[in-house]
């Protein structure tokens, strides 16, 4: 074998290698990463069921309902609802008309099972369209203020 013969070898050796172990990692992080969607991206979008995500939005205006140690609320972005069920603690920020991020899966009957709610106030924590529709449309609550 020539030099250049061994060169070329070695070459796509590595690249192989390479693409090996990117795959590797793309294949390990496929599992832990979480994507966010609003109400309206999961009624235009597939997502398959028991997938791990993210939903921000306003909890709907009377849908917050105790039952036991659940609590069944909407999550709605003005165009779209979803319907939310959590087992556990809400933080103190929780409240109908402010904004939340949940993180959990959907079910099969189109219910969203979260496993952790994150109450926000501001539009920092959710997509601009979805901040910029909440303003327009007169519901947007400034910290501080009452509705």
């Amino acid at each position: 074998m020539t030099r250049k013969q061994r060169r070329l070898y070695f070459v796509v050796l590595g690249m192989l290698a390479l693409g090996a172990a990117t795959a590797l990692v793309l294949t390990a992080m496929k599992d832990t990463l979480v994507y966010f969607y609003t109400p309206s991206d999961l009624k235009t979008r597939h997502v398959a069921e028991g997938r791990r995500l993210r939903i921000g939005g306003l909890v709907e205006q009377g849908s917050v309902v105790r039952q036991g140690d659940e609590v069944h609320f909407v999550v709605t972005d003005l165009q779209a609802t979803l319907p939310v069920v959590y087992r556990g603690v809400l933080p103190d920020l929780f409240r109908e008309g402010q904004g939340v991020v949940t993180e959990g899966k959907l079910d099969g009957q189109g219910t969203f099972r979260a496993s952790e709610v994150l109450a926000k106030h501001d539009e920092n924590y959710m997509p601009k369209e979805v901040a910029d529709a909440i303003k327009k449309s007169g519901q947007w609550q400034e910290e501080g203020k009452k509705p």
